[in-house]
């Protein structure tokens, strides 16, 4: 009676006793990112993770702040839109912050969608298209994240925002942060020694998560819910995408520590139910036409997506490269073979060929010089991950150089640089 090619039910209307439905105009308007980012929501907003969805119904620009969410699912068959809204997320990412604010690392297991983006200043390592190196950004994202909790409790810090606001403040004041947890520690005993720096976020892309499944196997799942449990608070973010919303690839370990979902259109109610826990994204009408379910909430909100061009994300991607280069943390691919979840799938390597580091003489030399065996100060030191450093200072443990960890934090240094050969 309508004479349209779809119609969307609304059973639920907050604040009304009616039911709605929601008929496609008959001219669609094309929503370019450009006229998002230049709206006045866009730029008021403060956080270096605002994302750029595109309009609502009403024709009112839609602009999340991923830092909320604080981990996003997306799904969408092929030509639903679902590439064209990552990038658009992609890039409203790269025009709100500055490298030192938010670090980028992209998984594209396809090598197609996200690979334009290599070599921009934002990328923490290149894009990553292989599933060893993708076992072993996991891995490294876990040991981050553990790293950072630390961290902020050593700093008496709730959030990584609040982190990087009291190294500012005491910067600011030219003064050196103290660790508020051990008040009574001289700077010398401190694991702190030398002045803290700001932490920038991390957002962790995966464009097509059921290839990770398939490839990984299902473990693969147990660690993206791991890092959606508790990586918030450490500034670490996920936005995991997928075109075969099944089952077994949203499993519901990921649903249940990612609250906020956006469905593109999909073949069947069932994939709607999964993706969105009630039907409707069946009935949507692609290119770009979206269900956005923001964390908290029961009702989706339809959003027309913004378009970006291939073109216009060249362009950009081109002005990036020449305004900088990357600072690629190349620790971030190494040795990916040592969590157990994933060594049944990507191999191991027995622990002595792990201990040849040419860098082992100089750490040694390093703790039995400053008469401290901290992982954090070898990683500043040598500039290398956060694993590499704790493996040096482990394989000094087990040398009989430095003594086990203590209570407080602190390794004992048992060998005086004089006897050390």
């Amino acid at each position: 009676a309508l004479s349209v090619v779809s119609v969307r039910v609304v059973e639920n209307i907050p604040g009304k006793s009616v039911v709605g439905l929601e008929v496609p105009n008959e001219r669609r308007e094309l929503v370019t990112l450009g006229e998002i980012l230049r709206s006045r929501v866009y730029e008021s907003m403060n956080s270096p993770l605002t994302l750029a969805l595109g309009k609502d119904i009403s024709g009112q620009p839609v602009i999340m702040d991923l830092e909320r969410m604080p981990h996003l699912l997306i799904a969408g068959t092929t030509g639903s839109g679902k590439s064209v809204a990552l990038n658009a997320m992609i890039l409203s990412l790269l025009y709100k912050s500055t490298p030192d604010r938010t670090r980028l690392i992209l998984v594209d297991p396809k090598m197609l969608e996200l690979s334009v983006y290599q070599d921009i200043p934002h990328l923490l390592t290149p894009v990553v298209t292989d599933a060893r190196e993708t076992a072993a950004v996991l891995r490294w994202a876990i040991a981050e994240m553990e790293r950072r909790y630390q961290l902020l409790a050593q700093y008496g810090a709730r959030s990584l925002a609040g982190y990087n606001r009291k190294v500012e403040e005491a910067a600011a004041k030219g003064q050196i942060l103290m660790p508020s947890q051990h008040p009574d520690r001289t700077p010398d005993e401190s694991l702190a020694q030398e002045s803290p720096q700001t932490l920038p976020y991390i957002v962790m892309v995966v464009d097509e998560l059921a290839d990770l499944m398939l490839v990984l196997g299902k473990k693969v799942d147990e660690l993206f819910a791991r890092l959606a449990q508790k990586a918030r608070a450490s500034g670490i973010h996920l936005i995991l995408a997928t075109q075969r919303p099944s089952a077994d690839v949203i499993t519901g370990l990921i649903k249940a520590n990612i609250p906020a979902r956006i469905a593109f259109q999909i073949a069947s109610k069932t994939d709607s139910r999964i993706i969105l826990d009630q039907n409707g994204a069946e009935a949507l009408l692609g290119n770009g036409d979206m269900l956005f379910l923001p964390p908290g909430q029961t009702v989706p909100q339809r959003v027309h997506g913004a378009f970006v061009s291939d073109n216009e994300v060249h362009r950009i991607v081109r002005h990036l490269r020449k305004a900088g280069t990357p600072q690629y943390l190349e620790a971030i691919l190494e040795q990916g073979d040592e969590d157990p979840l994933l060594g049944s799938v990507i191999g191991g390597a027995p622990d002595e060929e792990r201990d040849r580091d040419d860098l082992y003489d100089g750490a040694v030399q390093l703790v039995l010089e400053t008469k401290r065996a901290s992982v954090s100060m070898v990683q500043r030191r040598f500039r290398i991950g956060y694993n590499r450093a704790a493996r040096l200072v482990e394989r000094m443990e087990r040398e009989g150089l430095v003594g086990p960890l203590q209570s407080n934090g602190f390794r004992q240094v048992l060998v005086q640089s004089s006897h050390h050969e």
